[in-house]
């Protein structure tokens, strides 16, 4: 499926109406509220013209009235239901099968009422980084399938497609336009001197910001902030922000509900800032969370923003605005903070991080994750844990078979970014060493993150128990092939067919738990959350409010530990409670025992 791709005319017209209709209303208010933003970053002169390009391109890619919408989450109630699974288009491969009709099979066969979401990672043709450096906005990679295979999937469940928004590939036809001097892409990328001082510019890694590319206007340094084949685009042209909104608008033809906001912190380049977090990034965020609202009316086909930031708390959640921004965040924090308390055998970092945490604005919520297709970023956890914890951490990493990334510090030092890493094996022990507990510890890592506020998104290695996959990091030499193998759909279903294997024990535990979940009004997003510290034994808070609400009791270490009637009663739990994971129905009074790693749902019984 195209939709007005690259080379296509943009037509200007005064407006698209609402389905042939003038505009009116909730509709006319966006528009207004679009023209502002676009004047805050080109000048109200500017901001008429590029309104107009803009809403042609609603009116030429938004749906028929009469088209079906295809499945979405809603913001204005974020339920306990949904869930959302974290995939590659062929991380499950069949023979004779094309991998997103083998992916689309699966969920409709093994995870019915377990998701209701899914993100396939980028599914575009591409050139490294396992698709995060894109050659075409405007294909799917023949190896997976076509745009008609995508749409297929949005009518099983609520699809999630990377806006890889910040940066292209050096092989797009954009970047081909820059080094031949050629319209459109002759202006769309930075090019600075090469002595140019970009010592303040906040970085993710440890290469050279610019890199030289030969053209035909002589040798360019072009910026280039993950490697030097994904070059940054200039937001400061018009014409670049349009284009993206182009493709904005195919994905949402195409039936994506959910768009997460690739590397967003970085958009917007000013020298002299750390060009990070750059106000107008946030505007561009408003921006595209408007055009959404234009193409898909949010009352009957509601579109979902997430913003992808792995930068420290504060910085995250900036990122919601005042609800104007993001719908969802990615709760970068969560991941290093479950790692170092069950590794460490305390809790006492994560419920203090958890004891300040605000709640989201109306309509907005966290998307709970401790895995994914990155590694386990420790910038997160900047403020929360100790520096030297950290570097303990990371050297358990080490010996549980995983490595570093690093980044580039403005003094010219370098410090850890990122640990890659299977989180299966991240928790194959703790600092005593590794020992029998590595299924249970993990199934509490996955409770844990489905018991918070907000949205839980599980890593499809994470619901497989996949170990470290060094054969990927020595034929790729990125290390972060660690945590990307492909499976066999065939060795997946032996595997799940075996009820000794981790895969089977980890799999059928977190269907279960997740279809639970899906039960318990007290685990939708939008549900209260008080924590309530009774030791570094426990991670504790209670979800909801009156005879509905639950405890949530998590055990962090090795050993039984019990929960005493002061803790009881702290946690509201003093009375006859039922565990809802194992059905246990605890008396009034007297102390709970909960072996390692055990995680109770108690709600009075």
């Amino acid at each position: 499926m195209r939709v007005a791709g690259r080379g296509d005319g943009i037509r200007h017209v005064n407006h698209p109406g609402s389905h042939g209709d003038t505009l009116h209303g909730a509709f006319a208010a966006r528009v207004h509220a679009l023209r502002s933003e676009l004047g805050t970053l080109y000048g109200p002169e500017a901001a008429g013209d590029i309104l107009r390009a803009v809403l042609a391109t609603v009116a030429e890619c938004r749906p028929a009235p009469s088209t079906p919408p295809p499945r979405s989450l809603d913001p204005r109630q974020f339920g306990a239901e949904d869930v959302l699974l974290i995939t590659y288009g062929n991380t499950l491969e069949r023979a004779g099968e094309m991998p997103l009709t083998t992916l689309k099979r699966f969920v409709s066969e093994r995870l019915d009422g377990v998701v209701n979401a899914v993100h396939v990672l980028p599914f575009f043709p591409f050139s490294s980084d396992d698709g995060f450096a894109v050659i075409d906005f405007y294909s799917v990679d023949p190896a997976l399938g076509d745009w008609p295979d995508i749409t297929a999937l949005s009518g099983e469940v609520a699809l999630m497609a990377d806006l890889v928004i910040n940066h292209v590939s050096r092989e797009s036809l954009w970047f081909m336009d820059f080094v031949n001097d050629s319209e459109p892409g002759r202006d769309f990328f930075l090019t600075l001197a090469p002595d140019t001082d970009v010592s303040r510019v906040v970085r993710p890694r440890n290469t050279p910001l610019l890199v030289p590319i030969h053209t035909y206007r002589g040798l360019r340094h072009v910026w280039a902030t993950f490697s030097e084949d994904q070059i940054d685009l200039d937001f400061s042209r018009p014409r670049v922000l349009t284009e993206m909104i182009r493709v904005l608008c195919n994905y949402l033809r195409a039936g994506a509900r959910l768009i997460r906001l690739d590397a967003i912190a970085y958009l917007w380049k000013e020298l002299g800032t750390p060009c990070i977090h750059h106000p107008n990034t946030h505007a561009v965020v408003r921006i595209l969370r408007l055009v959404s609202e234009l193409m898909c009316d949010p009352g009957r086909d509601p579109v979902v923003m997430i913003t992808e930031t792995n930068v420290p708390h504060s910085e995250n959640v900036s990122y919601f605005g005042s609800g104007d921004e993001a719908h969802m965040v990615y709760q970068f924090s969560l991941a290093p903070l479950v790692l170092h308390a069950l590794t460490r055998g305390s809790s006492r970092y994560l419920m203090q991080w958890g004891a300040v945490l605000d709640p989201p604005p109306p309509g907005c919520t966290f998307l709970n994750f401790t895995a994914s297709h990155d590694g386990i970023g420790l910038r997160p956890a900047e403020g929360l844990v100790p520096e030297q914890d950290i570097d303990v951490l990371v050297d358990l990493m080490h010996a549980f078979g995983g490595f570093v990334s690093m980044r580039l510090m403005p003094d010219g030092s370098q410090r850890p970014y990122e640990i890659n890493i299977s989180l299966f094996d991240a928790l194959r022990g703790t600092f005593a060493g590794e020992d029998a507990w590595q299924v249970q510890r993990f199934l509490c890592s996955q409770v844990l993150a489905m018991s918070l506020q907000g949205v839980p998104a599980v890593y499809i290695h994470s619901l497989l128990a996949t170990g470290n996959h060094i054969e990927g990091v020595e034929r790729s030499g990125r290390t972060r092939s660690i945590n990307r193998r492909q499976w066999q759909l065939d060795d997946i279903d032996a595997r799940l067919a075996d009820p000794g294997t981790a895969t089977a024990k980890v799999f059928t535990a977190l269907s279960s738990l997740l279809r639970l979940r899906c039960c318990v009004p007290a685990f939708a997003p939008g549900a209260a959350q008080t924590f309530i510290p009774v030791g570094d034994d426990w991670v504790t808070f209670i979800r909801g409010e009156g005879a509905m609400a639950v405890a949530v009791v998590i055990n962090v270490t090795a050993r039984t530990c019990r929960l005493d009637e002061q803790a009881r009663a702290a946690l509201g739990c003093a009375r006859q409670v039922r565990d809802l994971i194992s059905d246990e129905v605890f008396a009034a009074g007297g102390p709970i025992e909960v072996a390692p790693y055990c995680c109770l749902w108690l709600q009075a019984h």
